[in-house]
């Protein structure tokens, strides 16, 4: 289907316009993904601020179908990689190739080559397959034989990872986590919720829902564009410092945050402005997405395995602990 917002020509967005289309896309997602809001709030914003985003679970709770909803609803070019042990970096980036017709080698791309790709359960594949997405994930490019290609824009990995202590899983390097810009937890859904996931897949008589196109990939760039428009005040900016400052000193932590964790958070933050329908930062912005931006990020020390306290645990003390600046809220821009 096609939106009336399709166009590749358009005007800029303002952060209000672009929040209320961002609604509406969460809120045709919310028909085939059951369950609380938030995994779905949370890839939102990564979408929005421009970044990749990590889903953490057990499997069968959802994480690739969330994936695949947004390339729909976004109207993104969509690919998946189910990564297994086998699996070698030139399946994920491309590789050249001999064609004898022409007798010259020929590139020829791999699924790294889309608006969306799903990289799922990337922690089954060895550290060497997983680190082929690094450049791709950083600069929106691969490099193969001397040769850098550019990605298409926007470029998105959405990546799934089950628990490290699953069967079968690889740890994901500190430079690998640290280019997701947030990572998103979905949780088992509620006895109520778990019924009413049933009931729809009884009454609907298909697998999954059928999700409309309701944007494309040049409105996801104007909503990213409209990110970038969204103030954030000297106070805020020194929040985050202090936040990310304080998971380098804490006494649990063994590594902290490095500042790409600053430069999420303050993305995070711009755009959850962005979905509440505002042009500048709230201290409760930055305060929200505090966890999924910094939690993956911070090393514990190991004795804290056997005590059950996670980075979450520790993010969460950190972002009650650390003082909010107390700022006076401004009236909204009018769209």
């Amino acid at each position: 289907m096609t939106s009336p917002h399709s166009s590749p020509a358009r005007d800029a967005l303002t952060p209000r316009q672009a929040g209320e289309r961002a609604a509406a896309v969460l809120e045709e997602i919310r028909t085939a993904v059951v369950g609380s809001p938030d995994p779905p709030h949370l890839v939102m914003l990564g979408i929005l601020a421009g970044g990749h985003v990590l889903i953490e679970d057990l499997p069968g709770l959802g994480k690739t179908l969330l994936a695949r909803s947004f390339a729909t609803t976004l109207g993104l070019d969509f690919r998946r990689i189910q990564f297994t042990p086998d699996l070698l970096p030139s399946d994920v980036t491309g590789a050249p190739f001999y064609d004898q017709r022409t007798a010259d080698m020929v590139f020829r791309p791999g699924p790294v080559f889309s608006q969306l790709l799903l990289a799922d359960e990337i922690n089954r594949t060895p550290p060497k397959t997983q680190a082929a997405l690094l450049e791709a994930m950083a600069e929106s490019q691969v490099t193969i034989d001397g040769s850098t290609r550019s990605l298409p824009s926007p470029f998105v990995v959405v990546a799934t990872a089950n628990p490290i202590e699953y069967e079968g899983t690889y740890t994901l390097p500190e430079a690998q986590l640290d280019r997701f810009l947030l990572r998103v937890r979905m949780g088992y859904l509620a006895a109520s919720e778990e019924k009413d996931m049933l009931r729809a897949r009884v009454d609907r008589a298909r697998p999954e829902a059928v999700l409309r196109a309701l944007s494309s990939p040049g409105e996801v760039l104007a909503m990213r564009a409209a990110v970038e428009r969204v103030e954030v005040d000297e106070d805020l900016l020194e929040y985050v410092v202090a936040l990310v400052r304080a998971t380098r000193e804490h006494p649990h932590v063994q590594v902290g945050a490095s500042p790409r964790g600053g430069l999420a958070l303050v993305q995070l933050a711009r755009a959850r402005a962005v979905l509440d329908l505002r042009d500048y930062v709230t201290p409760e912005d930055v305060k929200s997405v505090a966890v999924p931006a910094l939690a993956h990020r911070v090393t514990l020390k190991p004795e804290l395995w056997v005590r059950q306290i996670d980075g979450d645990d520790v993010v969460r003390e950190i972002a009650q602990s650390v003082p909010a600046p107390q700022t006076v809220p401004r009236t909204p821009v009018a769209s």
